[in-house]
């Protein structure tokens, strides 16, 4: 239960599903059934697909126009008179002219055939309530890139090609590649240190040193490389789902490098990762004792000056909270916001809401229940699955049929660095962001009283990823719709993280970025994607101009002193398993 006195967020979840407060105890009957599903279906609720499936099976059933129209489509494959099934792959694996002799040619047709009548069957059921049609298609989807001939060492011409060439080398390369990687599944972090990159000594080496810890987090304040600084320091808050230092990677493309060498003071928090006695903690504490004793913190070291808030994908979402919250109270700290991919309204949140309803969240919340956070593995999981085709498949076939290892690389290296989740925080963010919407709509309550986003008083420059499936650029452009100040809209290709390590000289990175004045008009995303001119290169500059534009004179730079019993950067959180 909440302690009413002491935590602020209210949620109906509290009454009804708690998590225990000690995971020791005996398990109530219906997590530990739900936990034996689990060990299954990695996760996923069979009630709730099982549902969804029965929604869109009736409703195929009692709908004979769709039926005509599969049969005609099945007719029309047969005959082989439809070429318009090549609209039907997005599977860049099966475009080469190897695929057009045959029988590779045959392979390529049916599954592509295959693909389009699935595709058909599964949309645009008269009666399908919308969340069921999309869980459909997300399973169905799963499924049918599973059964891609270009996963298969026989339907694949660029696997048998080089079977014969290697005499079945790449096989046997493949194999110890394969054997490799379940031993280190099976030993864990014990084979983890063989990488070429390590925080510390290839990752996260800008200097500077922790000038505060507590039990959520370290602040990391950066040590200056200009003479001067702007006035008004920059505080980085990133997801807690992820390890800091992907603003931080390889000194060519840290974020953190580059925002020092441009004469900004710059603040990064370190986010702990959860054991099991941190199960209760929640939303608020990262609210409070998290990003708000960071604030202070900041505050003190640069006393008289504003903060320039920048936040990354949940850290975003958690500084928009903030802003909100310290707008209300009129103690508001920042000159102005920065959210890169971070979304404010859920409502058109992807393809991450198909594993977000009251079935799912029961079966997440007895997994978490077990060992008090959300297993890493589990994110981890998660995240392949919204990128199968890419995440999945094509590294089975590059690294166990074509036996070719995957370059090392830092990115690589920081997104097998997986971190966990506590259990209450999870299940508060999932059900008042993801299903109930709550910050959009106002509902969510600090101290008793609700914080909207409309009270945020600064200037914002906000940043989305063409091909982000974690945030999509839609559901982040919904900021235009909640926040009535200027706010500046930028679009840049690539993904949810490649998308934002877009240094300076990164090859092939365009973007898009136009500002909305407070007394301007709302222009929708895709009127807003054919407006806009497109640019070539880094955001980056453009982005850090912004700061300078928002920001007041310089300032002599801020020496970093060590602080009795703290460690330099990168830190110690960053550090443990």
């Amino acid at each position: 239960m909440i302690n009413r006195e002491s935590n602020v967020i209210e949620y109906t979840y509290a009454d009804r599903h708690a998590t225990p407060d000690d995971v020791s105890e005996p398990l109530k009957p219906d997590y530990a059934i739900n936990q034996l599903l689990s060990q299954f279906t990695g996760g996923i609720d069979p009630v709730a697909y099982g549902l969804a499936f029965a929604d869109w099976l009736i409703h195929l059933l009692l709908s004979l126009g769709k039926q005509q129209a599969l049969l005609d489509l099945s007719v029309t494959h047969a005959c082989g008179q439809n070429p318009e099934c090549e609209d039907a792959a997005d599977d860049n694996r099966l475009a080469g002219a190897e695929w057009m002799p045959w029988p590779y040619a045959l392979y390529r047709q049916n599954y592509l055939a295959m693909r389009q009548w699935w595709q058909l069957a599964t949309r645009d059921v008269q009666g399908v309530e919308k969340h069921h049609t999309d869980m459909v298609n997300f399973a169905v989807r799963q499924w049918l890139e599973a059964l891609s001939p270009a996963n298969y060492l026989f339907t694949n011409p660029k696997v048998a090609k080089a079977t014969l060439e290697t005499s079945g080398n790449n096989l046997v390369k493949g194999m110890d590649n394969l054997l490799h990687d379940i031993s280190r599944q099976y030993l864990g972090e014990a084979q983890k240190n063989d990488s070429l990159y390590q925080v510390g000594k290839n990752l996260a080496v800008t200097p500077g040193k922790v000038v505060f810890k507590n039990a959520l987090l370290e602040l990391i304040q950066y040590s200056p490389s200009t003479a001067t600084v702007k006035a008004e320091p920059v505080l980085i808050t990133p997801a807690w789902i992820m390890k800091y230092y992907i603003l931080d990677l390889s000194e060519h493309n840290s974020l953190v490098k580059f925002l020092v060498d441009q004469g900004h003071t710059v603040f990064m928090i370190s986010w702990k990762n959860p054991r099991q006695d941190d199960h209760n903690v929640g939303l608020v504490d990262y609210l409070k004792r998290g990003l708000g004793e960071a604030i202070a913190e900041v505050q003190k070291r640069t006393p008289e000056q504003r903060i320039h808030g920048v936040g990354y994908c949940l850290g975003g979402t958690l500084l928009s909270m903030a802003a909100a919250w310290l707008e209300r109270e009129n103690r508001s700290p920042f000159c102005s916001l920065t959210l890169l991919a971070a979304q404010t309204d859920f409502s058109d949140a992807g393809d991450l809401r198909l594993f977000i309803d009251e079935s799912q969240l029961a079966m997440l919340e007895a997994v978490m229940a077990k060992n008090g956070y959300l297993p890493k593995e589990s994110m981890a999981g998660t995240f392949v699955m919204l990128r199968a085709n890419y995440l999945l498949w094509a590294r089975w076939v590059q690294e166990y049929l074509m036996g070719e290892r995957q370059h090392a690389n830092d990115l690589l290296a920081w997104n097998q660095d997986a971190t966990r989740m506590p259990a209450r925080m999870h299940s508060e963010y999932l059900r008042q962001c993801y299903l109930n919407n709550a910050l959009a709509g106002g509902q969510l309550m600090v101290d008793g009283k609700p914080i909207a986003l409309s009270d945020i008083q600064v200037p914002l420059f906000v940043v989305g990823t063409a091909k982000d499936h974690v945030a999509p650029w839609q559901s982040v452009y919904k900021v235009n719709l909640l926040i009535d100040k200027d706010i500046t809209f930028l679009l840049t290709n690539g993904g949810h993280n490649a998308g934002i390590i877009s240094e300076p000289g990164h090859a092939h990175r365009v973007y898009q970025v136009a500002t909305r004045k407070e007394d301007g008009q709302y222009l929708p995303p895709q009127a807003w994607l054919d407006e806009v001119p497109m640019h070539e290169g880094s955001w980056w500059p453009v982005w850090q101009q912004w700061l300078v534009d928002n920001s007041g004179a310089d300032v002599p730079s801020r020496q970093v002193e060590a602080q009795p019993g703290l460690a330099d950067a990168p830190g110690l959180y960053v550090l443990e398993p």
